[in-house]
């Protein structure tokens, strides 16, 4: 999977059924297909305008298969702005449990929904980027691209 402003990431799967998307996740290894079932295809061309820089969220339909914890913490991912970051101790805060921060990452690190719920969106309190199942150096690019540094002109 390429971005417009370049790096190879891995190959990306999606697994999902006409009742949504339910994984999305990233490797170094597999093989592409080129047959996409119909109820995929939408959520393939919405991550490809994601990585071409013309979309900035996403509209299909999600189905991921977890607890409620999980799933209260992951829709809290969904609110973070497009090129925004917060803190592990600010999610946790806006859960209403500042002292659920550990498991509040946890349920970030077990999202199956690689960039469509942006946990790469949280970083540490110090600004470290921590805590990301797809690797820090992935992590490091989607913040990038999403909130890419220009140049700016002195004259």
């Amino acid at each position: 999977m390429w971005g417009s402003s370049g790096g190879y990431l891995g190959i990306a799967a999606i697994t999902g059924d006409e009742n949504g998307v339910a994984i999305i996740s990233v490797s170094d290894e597999g093989i592409a297909s080129t047959e996409i079932p119909l109820f995929l295809q939408i959520a393939v061309q919405q991550l490809q305008e994601y990585f071409d820089s013309k979309r900035t969220d996403f509209t299909f339909l999600l189905n991921p298969k977890r607890t409620e914890f999980q799933q209260k913490v992951w829709k809290s991912l969904v609110n973070i702005p497009f090129g925004k970051t917060i803190t592990y101790l600010e999610q946790s805060k806006g859960l209403g449990d500042v002292k659920a921060i550990r498991a509040v990452a946890s349920a970030n690190g077990k999202n199956p929904l690689w960039i469509v719920v942006p946990c790469h969106r949280v970083i540490g309190s110090d600004g470290s980027l921590t805590g990301y199942a797809g690797g820090i150096w992935r992590k490091k690019w989607l913040l990038e691209h999403e909130n890419p540094t220009t140049q700016q002109s002195l004259f």
